[in-house]
């Protein structure tokens, strides 16, 4: 990844834009983390969030007129924080140090003519950074029209207390100094640059060009005037008033401006959000309460602590984070999608994919497209870390147990044991071409075989199958040269069958060939089903699922497909069942933890994703903090945030998916579901489709070439691959270590090379207690051991586990 690409990145997530609170305040004050502090009750750092964007906070925190408030997100819901009577409260109550640490000191000597809010504030700012500032004011105290305010507004003594200041940054204060064209001429002389208060100098002639109000005309973005090394700010009214906060910002610009001009660098670069500016933040406030505004039970003295920090609870913390809320995977790396950009960014440029931390999390995403789906700015992760996983495997960083497991399994689906194109016995053509996938034909060899037989009665013209790997598992392990090569072994396929009308059971499928192949003619077989109409006459479904409610698992892929989603339901309603539909459904449906290849970098996140997919219902309406009702839990929670969310622990409805992934991953996790096309095409027996549960990884393989072997034979051809020799011993597996090899992709077949290669060559270690075999075998980047022992004809499996990696020996 360039820079300019990383910037690009970082420009498209939203959630380190300012809020409207902090974006409608001239000075930008943060707001929010006022307001957390304050919720808190520590007041100490709710002073400090003040005191760090606002000069002399004990004055402005008392007098401020919020604007912020006019944009805040509560506004429509109970109304707006009360900010400003929170930071008069917090100004009040503060009692501790105030200090004040100015950069180096400057030899640049600046003027600051007149001392009204205004030129308090530029000289405040200017001597903060070191410059030598002298002061000139007509009157006898700092502070122009800020004397006149009430003192229940603003107490005298706390003026005093916060101009004090000066003295401490060693400010030339001259009081008394009658200011007229010639001084000013004086101080244009002596002063490398002056800085004008037009409040206090409104009505004074200093032979410079005035605006419609008689004020001193400025350039709105830099306070400039027509005199070169002059500026002015200051005596704006707005909203038809005086604005205590605009004013501050009067002569904070033009201070900046001088900065600028002794740096030598331009006045006005980078200078259009200074000030109110707008926000592209979103913030969702759907699932928000409606509070009303806390008010003080004495109106006089104003709010009491606890009133206080009752009213800044109310604050809802403005965030986006909506694909962080969404997605599992994106919240258990406690961060966002930008920061996520610059840690990948500084692992490809920086540690050169040292960092495995950075590694995982970039093949951890299940490119399902989520975070594109509900982000405001369209953040797709799934590029990004796509295109992180093709840069670690050029830069040579990709650890090959990622991904092996996975691209070995699409390497069967396209070899001799189940790849297969054929027409429809007895033609020599074939007007449509039956696409199965190879993942239903592991999980649902039967329901293929008699989905292709009434698709051949149905239609006209021959119905073709093809059976073999979309190459997906390629294009998401960031392969592009095994991809290529599967797209194009697929459209050479197409183009020797005739090029007909593609058929796919599989989501997947049809989106890479719409994507890839744009050539090939491609329609949902729920669409083709729609327009043939359902079987009549076969096998009754089940009795447990007839007038039942499920919930539709959409797969991820399907969320930009709403014509293939609604021919689903339509299909699942026209059998007399009911649909309740996942709150993430439809264009919002979550990863089944095997998208993206993230179960083989990921297991521990893919069974946790699974897990989460599996349990969802709509949330409750919810403020913050929040405290959830009775049968809820909290889930992770960011570290720099406050945000909570909440999810049911089981949704009581079957799941109908239309992805062989989907069914067999939530089924494996205990969670009730059948394939479609177990509906459509029911077993003779009547059995519950949702009962069925897991199906291992090596039965999946056993499926495929058995319904190649079967179709093969229907079509009167021979149907079976030679067996090898190892393929031939009987393994005996107990329920609990099948799961767990499966779990880590330890195929039979895998087992079966190792007994044989230990058995043949000895190769293998007996304990002594147990009596039993332990031995290893290392086929390409993988090494497995298993334990073993003799049994009846064949061996008995302990256990079997596996380093997907090379072990590298020395010779002596």
């Amino acid at each position: 990844m360039e820079k300019d690409e990383l910037i690009a990145w970082e420009n498209k997530c939203i959630q380190e834009e300012s809020p409207e609170c902090t974006s409608a305040c001239p000075l930008h004050v943060d707001a929010r983390l006022f307001l957390k502090e304050t919720r808190k009750g520590d007041w100490d750092a709710a002073y400090k969030v003040l005191n760090k964007t606002m000069p002399f906070a004990g004055i402005l925190g008392r007098i401020c007129d919020h604007p912020c408030e006019e944009r805040c997100k509560r506004g429509s819901i109970g109304g707006p924080i009360a900010i400003g009577a929170l930071e008069r409260y917090c100004v009040e109550r503060f009692t501790g140090k105030k200090r004040v640490q100015p950069l180096p000191r400057k030899n640049h000597r600046i003027a600051v003519v007149g001392t009204g809010l205004a030129g308090v504030t530029a000289a405040w700012d200017l001597l903060k950074k070191g410059f030598v500032v002298t002061v000139f004011e007509s009157g006898d105290r700092l502070g122009g029209s800020l004397w006149d305010l009430p003192e229940q507004i603003l107490p005298r003594e706390v003026i005093t207390e916060e101009f004090s200041v000066f003295e401490a940054l060693k400010a030339d204060v001259r009081l008394g100094t009658r200011i007229d064209k010639a001084l000013f001429e004086q101080i244009c002389e002596e002063y490398e640059a002056v800085i004008l208060d037009r409040d206090s100098l409104h009505g004074v002639d200093l032979s410079l060009k005035l605006d419609n109000d008689g004020l001193i005309a400025i350039d709105a973005a830099t306070g400039a005037t027509e005199r070169s090394g002059v500026f002015a700010g200051g005596g704006t009214r707005f909203r038809g008033g005086f604005s205590p906060v605009m004013e501050t910002l009067e002569g904070r610009k033009p201070a900046l401006s001088i900065e600028r001009l002794m740096q030598k660098v331009g006045l006005t670069f980078g200078r259009e959000n200074e000030g109110p500016c707008s926000t592209r933040l979103y913030t969702n406030i759907e699932e928000i309460d409606p509070l009303p505004r806390v008010v003080a039970a004495d109106t006089v003295k104003g709010y009491t602590e606890e009133e206080a920090r009752k009213e800044a609870e109310r604050c809802i913390q403005c965030e986006c984070m909506e694909c962080v809320k969404k997605c599992l995977f994106l919240e258990r790396y406690r961060a966002y999608p930008k920061k996520y950009a610059r840690e990948i960014f500084n692992n490809e440029r920086i540690l050169l994919g040292a960092a495995h931390q950075y590694n995982v999390f970039t093949n951890s995403c299940s490119t399902c497209g989520l975070c594109e789906t509900v982000c405001p700015n369209d953040f797709y992760m799934g590029d990004l870390c796509l295109e992180a996983r093709r840069t670690m495997l050029k830069q040579k960083f990709m650890p090959p147990s990622f991904h092996e497991f996975a691209l070995q399994d699409m390497a069967h689906s396209n070899s001799e044991h189940f790849s297969l194109s054929r027409h429809e016995p007895g033609k020599t053509e074939s007007s449509w071409l039956y696409f199965p996938s190879c993942q239903l034909c592991s999980t649902s060899p039967g329901e293929v075989l008699t989905s292709y037989r009434f698709l051949r009665n149905k239609l006209s013209g021959g119905v073709g199958i093809m059976f073999r790997c979309c190459g997906a598992p390629a294009m998401w392990a960031g392969r592009d040269d095994l991809f290529i090569e599967s797209i194009n072994d697929i459209r050479n396929a197409w183009e020797q069958m005739g090029k007909p009308c593609i058929i796919t059971a599989c989501s997947t499928c049809e989106s890479i060939f719409g994507e890839h192949l744009p050539e090939m003619e491609t329609v949902s077989l729920w669409k083709v089903l729609e327009d043939t109409g359902l079987p009549e006459g076969g096998p009754s479904i089940a009795e447990a699922v007839k007038s039942s409610t499920v919930s539709i698992a959409d797969p991820c892929i399907t969320r930009n497909v709403p014509a293939t989603r609604q021919s689903v339901r339509r299909i699942v309603q026209s059998l007399g069942i009911t649909i309740e539909e996942l709150p993430l459904s439809n264009e919002k449906p979550e990863c089944c933890g095997y998208g993206g290849l993230m179960y083989n970098a990921n297991p521990e996140l893919a069974r946790d994703v699974i897990a989460h997919r599996a349990r969802r219902v709509p949330p409750p309406v919810l403020t913050k903090p929040f405290s959830p009702p009775a049968g809820w839990y909290r889930t992770g929670l960011m570290e720099d945030t406050d945000t909570v969310y909440y999810h049911t622990t089981v949704n009581e409805h079957d799941y109908v998916a239309y992805c062989a992934m989907c069914r067999d991953n939530l089924a494996a996790h205990g969670k009730r579901s059948a394939h479609l096309i177990e509906l459509v095409f029911p077993n003779v027996d009547g059995a519950d489709p949702a009962a069925r549960g897991w199906i291992s990884w090596s039965d999946r393989r056993a499926n495929r070439v058995r319904v190649k072997g079967e179709l093969l034979r229907e079509l009167g051809e021979k149907g079976e691959v030679p067996m090898e020799e190892h393929e031939k011993i009987r393994l005996d597996i107990s329920a609990e270590v099948l799961r767990r090899i499966d779990d880590q992709r330890i195929l039979e077949d895998d087992i079966r090379k190792v007994i044989d290669y230990a058995e043949k060559n000895q190769k293998r270690l007996r304990h002594r207690e147990s009596g039993n075999y332990l031995a290893y075998y290392q086929p390409e980047n993988v090494t497995y051991w298993v334990e073993y022992s003799p049994h009846g004809e064949g061996f008995k499996i302990h256990n079997a586990y596996c380093h997907r990696m090379k072990i590298v020996g020395t010779k002596r």
